[in-house]
């Protein structure tokens, strides 16, 4: 197993692990018991994608792909522009 991805917080974890379940990549999202104790331990590094040694370039690619990811034209509000509407 491989660690290779920290998400900023428990949503974008678990976005992702739907993400890479549903491309039929093993993941394993690390430290999601660990978020109960926010302000006793540090904020960053407590979550980790770790996935399959064989598997662990492509989901790269696909987390790569979703962090470069543009907001179609019109489908961004008009007062954030550059913003993703989820």
């Amino acid at each position: 197993m491989q660690r290779i991805y920290e998400p900023e917080n428990l949503l974008e974890a678990e976005m992702l692990v739907g993400m890479l379940a549903s491309e039929g990549i093993e993941v394993h999202l690390v430290g999601r018991d660990l978020i109960g104790a926010a302000g006793e331990l540090p904020l960053q590094g407590l979550l980790g994608l770790a996935v399959p040694d064989e598997q662990a370039g492509y989901a790269r690619q696909l987390i790569d792909a979703y962090n470069g990811a543009q907001p179609l034209a019109g489908d961004e509000p008009e007062s954030y522009p550059g913003t993703l509407i989820c």
